[in-house]
């Protein structure tokens, strides 16, 4: 009965990810096309990996983005102050206000993911979202991305996210494969090993 339950909960995301992908691509499609056209796409790479730290880093922002109880007008404006703020680059706040506008900014971190795929493979490479419990050296980084290199057999760009709440390990996510060694992963498998035996 658990298992069927997993099942549908597992299902379900997968939906879920199917449509914010559907959402993303376009709006990371048009994106990358404007950066390329401008010869802007190294600093809207740059920039919107700083909104993607954020979002990885601030469960606050990150539900901010999500929540369908703050109204898209609300959303944009706050977004419109944040943007005011910072040195977010021209071609990447006016497509945050975009997305605030047409009501997607819960889709954010899915056009991001999109965009740096499509950057990625514009290049021949291929993007890696690593995260780990406190931030890696230089050396970590370096490491990584040589035993991915000889792994998929492509240069594989690291985005890197940081989680407290990881005991140890990496958690890294080729394209649609999860390579996990997090003991905290392990944790949670084994307690819910232990909950469908009893």
């Amino acid at each position: 009965m658990k298992q069927a339950g997993n099942q549908e909960g597992v299902a379900a995301l997968a939906a879920q990810n199917s449509v914010l992908s559907q959402i993303a691509r376009p709006y990371a499609s048009a994106l990358f096309d404007l950066a390329q056209s401008e010869n802007q796409l190294a600093q809207v790479e740059t920039s919107l990996s700083d909104v993607s730290r954020l979002i990885g880093e601030s469960a606050d922002f990150s539900s901010f983005l999500r929540s369908p109880v703050i109204s898209t007008d609300e959303k944009a404006d706050a977004l419109n102050a944040i943007l005011s703020r910072t040195s977010t680059n021209g071609l990447v706040a006016n497509f945050l206000r975009l997305i605030a506008r047409n009501g997607r900014l819960f889709a954010l971190d899915a056009i991001i993911s999109e965009f740096r795929e499509i950057a990625a493979k514009a290049r021949g490479e291929m993007t890696a979202d690593v995260t780990s419990a406190t931030p890696l050296t230089a050396e970590q980084v370096a490491a990584l991305s040589e035993t991915l290199k000889a792994r998929v057999g492509k240069t594989v760009t690291l985005n890197q996210f940081v989680d407290p709440s990881l005991i140890g390990g990496l958690q890294v996510k080729v394209g649609s494969q999860l390579i996990d060694s997090s003991l905290k992963t392990k944790l949670t498998a084994m307690k819910i090993a232990m909950k469908e035996v009893g």
